[in-house]
């Protein structure tokens, strides 16, 4: 669970980051998202085999 918190404040602390500087995201949204939820997934499976 303290690793989910740790993600979205470093999420938060970039998004807000970005938004301060006037940059636009590295990625399309749709890109984005698509990373991110692979990357659930795949720590998903990781937990549920080990």
């Amino acid at each position: 669970m303290l690793s989910y918190a740790q993600a979205l404040g470093a999420g938060i602390g970039l998004g807000i980051m970005y938004a301060l500087i006037r940059v636009p995201s590295p990625a399309p949204p749709p890109v984005a998202l698509t990373g991110l939820a692979g990357m659930l997934i795949g720590f998903g499976v990781l937990e549920a085999v080990a």
